[in-house]
């Protein structure tokens, strides 16, 4: 059995973390990296792609704080890697 989480399951803990997302898009890598050692235990590697104006004027290692905090508790048992793309939601002249 699986111990890495469900793209719901951290869908469900980021827009709880980051209710003014507007764009929210997780895609699954595990099987990209079978055989890799962090991955034999079954822990996931995930790709966040993420706007929300809350990350308006934040430099880049706060955006990326803010969905590390929401995930933190998996890290590295049940998610072994995430890369972030955390940016400002564009505004409606943009």
């Amino acid at each position: 059995m699986s111990r890495k989480p469900g793209i719901d399951e951290i869908r469900a803990r980021l827009v709880a973390a980051l209710p003014d997302a507007t764009e929210l898009v997780i895609d699954d890598d595990s099987a990209a990296h079978v055989g890799h050692p962090g991955a034999a235990g079954g822990a996931g590697h995930f790709r966040v792609r993420i706007r929300a104006p809350r990350f308006a004027g934040m430099p880049v290692m706060q955006r990326h704080r803010l969905v590390y905090d929401a995930l933190a508790d998996w890290m590295p048992d049940r998610i072994h890697a995430l890369s972030i793309d955390a940016q400002p939601a564009p505004t409606p002249s943009q």
